[in-house]
C-alpha cells in the first residue's frame, strides 16, 4: 500500500525548512544571496535522518515553483520513491548517484558529479544516494510531497 506524505504547514516544517530565515521568500523582490546567507537546518523527517535543507526561493509547502538545496553525508539514501510534481536536481558539490525503479540498486543507477543534473517527472519511480558528501538544488512546483514505494522504508514509520 502506498502512503503520501505530504509536508505539512507547521510551526516544526517552516523552522525545518529553513522558511523563517530565508531571504527569499519573504521578500517580494529579486533577491540574491551568498552561499554564506543561506540558512541551513535539519531536512524535515519525510527524508531519512541526516540530510540538511536550506530553501532559496518559493515555498516548497504551497503552490508555486520553488528552490530548495539538500545536503547530504556520504552514504546516505533516499529509499524508491516518487512525487506529484516534476523534481528536477543539479549537484552542486560531491557526487549523487540516482537511479529509476522500484527499489534502490546503485548498480542500475547513475553517478552524477558536480555540474550534473537529472529531471524526475511527477509520478516517476526512483531513488538516490550520496556517493560522498553532496549538496544538490532541487526546484520544482509545489507544494512537495513524497511516497515511498515501500512503507517500511518511509522514515515517518520507523
Amino acid at each position: 500500500m502506498l502512503t503520501t506524505k505530504r509536508l505539512s504547514i507547521s510551526a516544526i516544517s517552516l523552522l525545518a525548512l529553513g522558511l523563517a530565515g530565508t531571504a527569499a521568500i519573504a521578500a517580494d523582490a529579486p533577491a540574491a544571496m551568498t552561499p554564506d546567507a543561506m540558512t541551513w537546518g535539519d531536512a524535515p523527517p519525510v527524508l531519512p535522518p541526516g540530510a540538511k535543507i536550506t530553501v532559496l526561493s518559493g515555498n516548497p509547502m504551497a503552490e508555486g515553483p520553488f528552490v530548495l538545496r539538500l545536503q547530504f553525508p556520504g552514504g546516505y539514501e533516499v529509499p524508491a520513491h516518487f512525487h506529484s510534481g516534476d523534481e528536477l536536481i543539479t549537484v552542486i558539490s560531491g557526487t549523487l548517484g540516482v537511479g529509476h525503479g522500484d527499489k534502490l540498486d546503485r548498480a542500475k543507477g547513475t553517478v552524477l558529479p558536480a555540474g550534473g543534473f537529472v529531471e524526475m517527472p511527477a509520478g516517476h519511480h526512483h531513488f538516490a544516494w550520496a556517493e560522498s558528501d553532496a549538496v544538490v538544488q532541487i526546484h520544482g512546483p509545489g507544494p512537495f510531497d513524497i511516497t515511498y514505494l515501500d512503507p517500511a522504508e518511509d522514515p515517518l514509520t520507523q
